[in-house]
């Protein structure tokens, strides 16, 4: 049973591959375009997908598509004639649903066959319900509370439920414009940020200030029964429409402008501008009252379904401060994030509701690591580096790992590249820049030298998962740096380059059994040091993570990394000819 699923005409557009309830691949189109946050139809990542399963399109039993312009037509139709939005949102929303219309025609075409040739029946299914499926259907629970929170999708920004087997039932939804997403995306335009996927860039600048604002914000959102509310009145999404655009497949927002937000905190701040104290308390105010209103829909999510194991999706479950923090204000004790949780993953969630709930299988897999991507031999790897007139050392297993923790020991930056790439956000170990997280000083070296960006921005500390209680306060997996705990105190002076301002991290739990390489790695770290724990960040500059080989080595030769490793394949600056 082949079942292909595609989260496609979204940000992240993705596709992932499903083969008698096992994942066999899952990619994002940007790591084939190289253009973040990519949206459209993902033709290369489907074709990836399939060439990985090792079938044509013929050979495909069901595809499922994260979203069905007709879910919720009812709500949408009377949002319209309430508040008779601009005639661009129109569009946008008519546009949508004649892509769906020919799905099929765009499957054969990036699949290079004719529309007849393909049988399987196409699902479209409501954005969330696919949410919900992508956390629950493949979480280690039998029986979990479920929620998902984002922007938008199908005109719903929350759904909460609950799973059990191989069934979901549904709660209650937040339709349209209400949303927590949408509040996030407002206030990271007000302070200068480009407002999709550099969220982030908020949560990160949060911990810097005070929530001096956060009456102000409570004015703005604020919770109501089992779900909240926006007051409107500080937002122009509902009259204008969200404004997002797609420039060659990127997805960005208009400039965003809200006459009341500015006259409650003053002139938004332009991108070039210095970040004052004042931005800061914005971020760290606009932080609480997000944790303030998850920590709500949770609660009463609990008092409706009565459980220890809550899964979470949706893009708002990106905000790992947040999660870091929910088995300590909610009754919930096991808490599951998948890696994909923002709108790549509902590709993952597509197909397992059709393998699971609407074909009625038991369920068989459990995500439980991030390596679904592409990967290449050693012979690849040699012939790129080669290509860039390159003479790398090949060196046994052993060995390599000695050399590359001389080099992090030297204060060394290391880029890693090794087996198949992860899906999603984070870099997990295959496709990372590495370093020792003892040096003060590393974090401005990599932020300023090699990333080429904001200061403020934290880095990760990825950590033997049998060593997590002896460092944080809190002893629970975080495989998928999905969660921010507290770091002990008496660590965080052993540890400055992964610690945060306010004394957490945003860690990266590895596991011997997932990822025995890179678990060796920070092990031989370990034992040479005393620390259990290396410095990670994504292998990349201003760009998607990197994908191959050829454009890992493009990525070394442009930055000031020290070192690259590509598989079995090692090179040092020193080794570029001039």
């Amino acid at each position: 049973m082949n079942i292909l699923g595609i989260n496609a005409y979204h940000g992240d557009a993705s596709a992932c591959l499903v083969q008698n309830g096992q994942l066999v691949a899952v990619v994002e189109e940007e790591r084939f375009t190289r253009i973040k946050h990519w949206a459209g139809f993902p033709a290369q990542s489907i074709r990836y997908c399939l060439q990985v399963g090792g079938i044509s399109a013929a050979d495909l039993d069901h595809v499922a598509v994260s979203f069905n312009p007709k879910a919720n037509l009812n709500r949408k139709l009377l949002f319209t004639l309430q508040q008779r939005p601009s005639l661009s949102s129109l569009l946008d929303r008519f546009s949508k649903q004649s892509k769906s219309a020919s799905l099929k025609e765009q499957l054969a075409e990036a699949c290079y066959c004719q529309p007849e040739d393909i049988s399987a029946p196409i699902h479209t299914l409501e954005h969330h319900t696919t949410h919900l499926a992508s956390t629950f259907f493949v979480s280690p629970f039998e029986k979990a509370a479920i929620l998902s929170i984002d922007g938008m999708g199908d005109f719903v920004s929350t759904l909460s439920g609950a799973g059990e087997g191989n069934r979901l039932e549904y709660f209650s939804r937040t339709y349209y414009p209400h949303s927590i997403g949408y509040l996030y995306n407002a206030i990271t335009l007000y302070l200068g940020f480009p407002a999709y996927g550099d969220e982030y860039k908020v949560m990160g600048l949060a911990p810097y200030g005070e929530p001096e604002y956060l009456e102000a914000f409570r004015r703005i959102i604020y919770p109501k029964g089992d779900s909240f509310e926006l007051n409107l009145d500080y937002f122009t999404h509902h009259e204008q429409g969200i404004a997002m655009k797609w420039d060659n497949g990127a997805p960005s927002v208009a400039p965003f402008h809200s006459p009341e937000l500015e006259k409650l905190f003053g002139p938004a701040r332009q991108p070039k501008l210095e970040l004052t104290p004042k931005h800061q308390n914005i971020a760290a105010s606009l932080q609480a009252v997000t944790e303030e209103i998850i920590f709500h829909l949770i609660n009463r999510l609990s008092d409706r379904h009565k459980s220890e194991n809550l899964c979470l999706a949706g893009g708002v479950a990106m905000n790992s401060v947040a999660n870091g923090k929910i088995t300590q204000n909610t009754p919930f004790q096991n808490v599951y994030i998948p890696v994909g949780a923002a709108d790549n993953g509902t590709c993952i969630g597509a197909a397992f509701f059709v393998w699971n709930q609407m074909l009625k299988q038991p369920r068989n897999f459990v995500l439980n690591h991030a390596y679904w991507g592409s990967e290449f031999t050693d012979e690849e790897c040699l012939l790129a580096l080669q290509s860039h007139d390159l003479q790398p050392k090949h060196l046994e297993r052993e060995v390599l790992i000695h050399q590359v923790v001389d080099f992090l020991c030297e204060g060394k930056v290391v880029g890693w590249f090794q087996g198949r790439m992860e899906f999603a956000a984070r870099a997990l170990g295959n496709r990372s820049l590495l370093a020792d997280p003892r040096r003060l000083d590393m974090r401005d070296i990599i932020n300023l030298k090699i990333k080429f960006r904001e200061k403020f921005r934290p880095f990760a500390p990825s950590i033997l998962e049998e060593k997590v209680g002896e460092y944080f306060e809190l002893d629970e997996p975080a495989p998928f740096m999905e969660k921010v705990f507290k770091i002990r105190p008496e660590k965080r002076e052993l540890i400055p380059a992964v610690t945060h301002v306010d004394g957490t991290g945003r860690l990266q739990s590895v596991s011997r059994q997932t990822n025995p390489l890179y678990w060796d790695l920070i092990n031989t770290f370990a034992q040479r040091t005393g620390i259990p724990i290396v410095l990670n960040t994504s292998l990349n500059e201003n760009e998607p993570i990197v994908r191959t080989p050829t454009e890992a080595i493009q990525c070394f030769l442009r930055t000031n990394m020290d070192a690259l490793v590509l598989g079995s394949y090692y090179v040092e600056r020193s080794d570029i000819k001039s």
